[in-house]
C-alpha cells in the first residue's frame, strides 16, 4: 500500500507485476476501505448494484481507496450515462456495468464513460475528477479517455457468445464474468460443466483481444489462483460485509467449543 495515485489503466499495464486483486465493498462506512487499503489489495469495488450504498457513501470511499493508493472502481446500478457520468466525476478510476448482453449495449457503456470525440461524457471539470476546477482542462479530458476503465460484465449466455465483438471495441478496456448470473440464467451452477466452458470463452476471447477478464471467488483464494493459472486477468476476493461475518462467527464458534472442552 502507497499513497501514490494510480490510475485505472494502470492496473492493467502489461509491464506491472502480480494479478490485480481486489475486493467489494458494501458496507456504508469508509473503515472498510482503509482496511483494505492496508490489507494490500490493488482495486476495490464499491458496489452500488447489490448493496445500501447511494452516491454519497460512493464519493467518501472512492476518495478514501485513492488517497491510500488503491484503484476504485465503482459497480453501476445499471448503464445509464447519468449515472456513469456521476460516478466518474466522482473520481472513479473505472467502472463494471452489469447486464450487458449485446454489442451495442456495450458499445453505447463505453461512450458514456469517454469525453467526445471517442464518446458523449459530459465535461465536468469543476468535479473531483477536475481536482474541483484546479485540474487543466486538457489534463482531465485525457485522464477520462485515457486512464478510466470501462469494464462490462457478462451474465448471460448471449453476453458470452458477443464477448469477442465487445473486447473489439476501442471504448471497452476488460471484461468480468459474473458467473452467479451466468448459471442461474442457464438454471445452473457456477461449478458446473457448460458455465465452466462458457467462462474458458469468455478468458479465451480476452486473451485473443489482448485484453482481460476478470472473475470473483468468494473467500476461496486457491480457487482464484488456479484462474489466474488458467488465463483469469484480475479476481475479486470475497468483500467487506462477508469478511466480518466470517471473523465474527469464526470467533464465536471457536470460543463455544473451547467453552465446552
Amino acid at each position: 500500500m502507497t499513497g501514490t495515485r494510480r490510475t485505472g489503466a494502470g492496473l492493467f499495464a502489461p509491464d506491472r507485476t502480480g494479478t490485480p486483486l481486489g475486493t467489494w465493498l458494501k458496507i456504508a462506512s469508509t473503515e472498510p476501505s482503509e482496511i483494505m487499503a492496508y490489507c494490500g489489495f490493488d482495486f476495490v469495488v464499491i458496489d452500488l448494484e447489490h448493496a445500501p450504498l447511494d452516491l454519497t457513501m460512493a464519493y467518501r470511499l472512492i476518495n478514501s481507496a485513492a488517497a491510500l493508493g488503491v484503484v476504485p472502481l465503482v459497480r453501476v446500478p445499471d448503464g445509464t450515462p447519468s449515472t456513469i457520468q456521476k460516478i466518474l466525476d466522482a473520481g472513479a478510476l473505472g467502472i463494471l456495468v452489469p447486464h450487458v448482453d449485446t454489442v451495442r449495449q456495450a458499445e453505447a457503456v463505453g461512450r458514456a464513460c469517454r469525453f467526445p470525440p471517442h464518446g458523449t461524457r459530459g465535461a465536468g471539470g469543476t468535479s473531483r475528477a477536475g481536482a474541483w476546477g484546479l485540474r487543466p482542462a486538457a489534463d482531465y479530458r485525457a485522464a477520462g479517455n485515457d486512464d478510466v476503465l470501462c469494464i462490462p460484465q457478462l451474465e448471460s449466455v448471449d453476453a458470452v457468445k458477443a464477448a469477442p465483438e465487445i473486447l473489439a471495441l476501442d471504448s471497452v478496456d476488460a471484461v468480468f464474468v459474473g458467473a452467479a448470473d451466468l448459471s442461474l440464467s442457464m438454471g445452473s451452477t457456477p461449478a458446473s460443466p457448460e458455465v465452466q466452458d462458457l467462462i474458458g470463452s469468455a478468458i479465451g476471447a480476452a486473451h485473443a483481444a489482448g485484453k482481460r477478464c476478470g472473475l470473483a471467488f468468494g473467500g476461496v483464494p486457491e480457487r482464484a489462483a488456479q484462474a489466474v493459472r488458467d488465463g483469469c486477468g484480475f479476481v475479486v476476493l470475497s468483500n467487506d460485509a462477508s469478511m466480518l461475518a466470517e471473523a465474527a462467527r469464526g470467533l464465536v464458534t471457536k470460543f463455544r467449543e473451547a467453552e465446552g472442552s
